[in-house]
C-alpha cells in the first residue's frame, strides 16, 4: 500500500478509483474550457449592455456595456461554483449532518421545535436528527448520490437512476416505527414519527423533494420548509418538553 498505512483503512472518497476522485480530476481539467466559455459569454453581455445602452440611451456607454459583461461573468462564476460545492458531502469535504443540523435549528428554533442530533435504540438503528415540534415528529437522515443518479417516484415506487430504492429507504421508515414505540410507551403519548431523508447530492425533481413508499427525500433546505409549514399543531409546548427529554434520556447519543 504505498503513501498508506496497513493498520488505517483508506476512504473510498479519495481513492484513484473513487467516482469522487474521477469527479475532482475532470472539473480541474475542465477549468480551461469553464473559463474560455465564461469570457464568451462575458463578451455577448458585453454587446447585450451595448444594445440596451442604445436602446435606452444610457451614458457612458462603455461603462454600463462593461458592466454587463462583467455581470454575466460573475454569474456564470457562481452557477459553476454552485454546482460544484452542492456535491461537496457526496465528495468528502462536508458532513451533511451538520449542514442539516444547523438548516434545522435556524428553520424551526423560534417556533418551539427541538432538534436532537445523532440518536439511537440500543442495539438497534441509529438516526442523524430527531425533530420534536408542535407539528409532530420527524426522523432525518442524510445521504449523498452522484450528481448523475436521478431519484424520482413512477406508479407510487422510488428510484434511484434504474434501480428501485425500495432497500435504500426501508431502514429509515423501519426505525421510524421503533422510536414512535419506544416514546409512545415512556410517556404515554401516543406518537407517530414521519420520516425524511435530507439528500444532498443527486438530481430531484423540479422543487426538490419527492415522496414515495412512505417517505420524503428533500433537499435540507426544502426538509426544513416542510416540517414548518405543517398547519396542524398536534403537541403542546408540555408534550414537546416530556417527549424530548424522554428523548435525550431514552435514546443513546450515536
Amino acid at each position: 500500500m504505498p503513501g498508506g498505512s496497513i493498520y488505517v483503512q483508506q476512504d473510498a472518497k479519495f481513492a484513484g478509483s473513487s467516482p469522487q476522485w474521477w469527479y475532482e480530476k475532470f472539473w480541474r481539467e475542465d477549468t480551461k474550457n469553464r473559463q474560455k466559455s465564461r469570457a464568451v459569454k462575458a463578451a455577448v453581455g458585453v454587446v447585450a449592455g451595448i444594445g440596451l445602452s442604445i436602446r435606452f440611451d444610457l451614458q457612458p456607454l462603455v461603462l454600463y456595456a462593461l458592466a454587463a459583461g462583467a455581470l454575466v461573468a460573475a454569474a456564470d462564476w457562481w452557477w459553476c461554483w454552485h454546482t460544484f460545492n452542492t456535491t461537496a458531502v457526496w465528495r468528502g469535504k462536508r458532513r451533511g449532518e451538520a449542514i442539516t443540523g444547523r438548516l434545522l435549528r435556524r428553520s424551526l428554533g423560534r417556533r418551539g421545535y427541538r432538534v436532537l442530533d445523532g440518536r439511537a435504540i440500543r442495539g438497534q438503528a441509529s438516526i442523524d436528527h430527531l425533530v420534536i415540534g408542535p407539528g409532530g415528529l420527524w426522523i432525518i437522515d442524510n445521504e449523498s448520490w452522484s450528481p448523475d443518479i436521478e431519484i424520482a417516484a413512477y406508479g407510487g415506487r422510488l428510484f434511484f437512476g434504474e434501480k428501485y430504492g425500495t432497500k435504500e429507504v426501508k431502514p429509515l421508515i423501519d426505525t421510524a416505527a421503533a422510536f414512535a414505540d419506544l416514546l409512545t410507551r415512556e410517556t404515554g403519548i401516543e406518537v407517530t414519527i414521519t420520516p425524511l431523508l435530507a439528500v444532498h447530492c443527486g438530481s430531484l425533481p423540479r422543487g426538490g423533494s419527492v415522496t414515495a413508499e412512505g417517505i420524503t427525500l428533500a433537499r435540507p433546505r426544502v426538509a426544513a420548509r416542510r416540517i414548518k409549514a405543517v398547519p396542524d399543531v398536534v403537541l403542546d409546548a408540555e408534550q414537546i418538553e416530556v417527549l424530548a427529554r424522554t428523548a435525550a434520556r431514552e435514546l443513546q447519543r450515536a
